[in-house]
């Protein structure tokens, strides 16, 4: 054995050649993640056609409210209120449970990310107006409708 790290080296290039010939063998592939939604291109869930998750408006409806409040250093703090709602990241893609799950928060329309919490830290908007939406979903990422309207709240900010 003359130079160990020669047959390491020479180990590694045909181990990771074997391994992704059999992970295409086995259909698996490298399509990614995208870190701004939230999603790779095999995320199992199309929220353009996902059906809304109705309920009853029998006063244990979830509501939702928000504000922004300007962070001392930079951008903005969203401080979100909720009634008759339970924020349960560990059930995130399971089975809807009534008034349970997460929120979805959208920048101009794009979806930024998801909240599994009451505070989120909004920064990196470019400077003018922006609208922040804000909308309750349940579990399986379906957008919760109370009287067939999504439980979803919108603000302006300008952005220095």
């Amino acid at each position: 054995m003359r130079n160990p790290i020669a047959f390491l080296v020479i180990g590694l290039f045909f181990g990771t050649g074997i391994g992704f010939l059999w992970a295409a063998s086995q259909g698996i592939t490298l399509d990614g993640h995208d870190h701004a939604t939230g999603h790779g291109a095999t995320s199992g869930h199309d929220h353009s056609t996902m059906q809304a998750l109705s309920v009853a408006d029998d006063g244990t409806a979830p509501t939702l409210g928000a504000v922004l409040h300007p962070d001392s250093v930079s951008g903005f703090n969203l401080e979100l209120t909720t009634q008759n709602f339970t924020f349960t990241p560990d059930a995130v893609n399971a089975a809807d449970t009534p008034n349970t799950g997460h929120a979805h928060i959208y920048v101009d329309g794009v979806k930024l990310s998801r909240l599994y919490g009451h505070w989120f830290h909004l920064s990196g908007l470019t400077p003018g107006d922006h609208v922040i939406a804000v909308e309750l979903n349940a579990n399986s990422h379906s957008p919760i409708h109370v009287n067939g309207k999504p439980v979803r709240v919108e603000l302006q900010v300008t952005a220095p």
